[in-house]
């Protein structure tokens, strides 16, 4: 990677254990797009809980970075912590690889 120019967008993002995590509408990215692959979740749905309106149904995706239409893992959740957390596992293993 020494002779590589990187292309770097400028501004600061939220980080979370090292790695960039963006919101835009009801998709969240997780993840370095300079490493292999990175974790997409897609807000399927929401429910209301008190009167306030949370994620539900979450479609969680492991895919390549370097190539969005290749689907390294996928599966649905119901909450985000729950499908953050897997979707976290699963991308650690991913990049194991």
């Amino acid at each position: 990677m020494a002779n590589e120019e990187l292309n770097l967008v400028n501004g600061k993002y939220l980080m979370y254990r090292g790695k960039p995590l963006v919101r835009e509408g009801d998709t969240i990215c997780y993840g370095d797009m300079n490493e292999k692959c990175i974790l997409i979740l897609e807000i399927i749905s929401y429910k209301e809980v008190e009167g306030k309106k949370l994620p539900d149904k979450i479609m969680i995706q492991v895919i390549d970075s370097k190539d969005p239409n290749k689907i390294i893992r996928q599966g649905s959740y119901s909450g985000l912590h729950d499908a953050f957390t897997m979707g976290e596992i699963w991308l650690d293993q991913a990049l194991q690889q």
